[in-house]
């Protein structure tokens, strides 16, 4: 099904000035390189603080709220369909928020944009499973991603899961011990654990409320 297109989505995407970018995606095989330089997240924010990413945001419940509770750090979400991103840009305005900041990209692009070892963390929070076989390569934890992931990361910095499908969530764990990262707060039923201060996205509102178990792990770069 076709997504209808927001209205006022051109003054929207003004209103929110610096706060949001749209990031070239050309050409369109990720696996040639780009021809614009990566981004400057220092100039981008006006200072150099460390910076986190989520990986597809939705309405930016989970970003926005980092953002509120760490202002000593930036931010940086990520999502390919603009009218959701401007949603959470938004938020982001609402809250009156001046350490994050909102890239309209594919995952699959982002090697383009990202210097190496600019990143701290990196946040998938209930990315799409793709449950069959045929699409795995279009999921956010597919070996390629995995890799640039990575090349993202400082030494030390990781990447935060969260996920209600298990399959998908075993998937994930096998590709971060493929791509050499170490496994640590290991969770299967993360409403029924004593980990601490967890932000409760949209999606995931929706699936406890229906009873269903999240998935959660720390994917840490040793």
């Amino acid at each position: 099904m076709r997504l209808r297109r927001p209205r006022h989505l051109t003054d929207r995407w003004t209103d929110c000035g610096e706060l949001v970018r749209a990031l070239s995606e050309q050409p369109r095989d990720a696996r040639l390189p780009g021809t614009e330089p990566p981004l400057d997240f220092s100039e981008w924010f006006g200072n150099d603080r460390p910076v986190s990413m989520e990986i597809g945001c939705g309405k930016g419940t989970f970003i926005c709220e980092m953002a509120r509770r760490y202002p000593e750090q930036n931010f940086v979400a990520v999502e390919n369909n603009q009218g959701v991103l401007l949603a959470a840009a938004e938020l982001a305005k609402q809250m009156a928020l001046t350490n994050v900041r909102f890239l309209l990209c594919g995952a699959e692009y982002l090697h383009r944009h990202i210097k190496p070892q600019s990143l701290t963390h990196i946040y998938l929070n209930f990315s799409c499973p793709f449950p069959k076989k045929g699409y795995a390569g279009r999921r956010l934890t597919n070996p390629r991603l995995v890799a640039a992931y990575r090349v993202f990361l400082v030494p030390g910095g990781a990447v935060w899961q969260k996920t209600d499908d298990r399959d998908f969530f075993e998937y994930s764990m096998e590709q971060w011990q493929a791509g050499g990262f170490t496994l640590e707060n290991v969770c299967t039923d993360l409403h029924h654990s004593d980990f601490p201060d967890n932000i409760v996205t949209e999606y995931e509102q929706k699936w406890v409320a229906m009873g269903k178990p999240i998935y959660r792990l720390e994917a840490v770069l040793r």
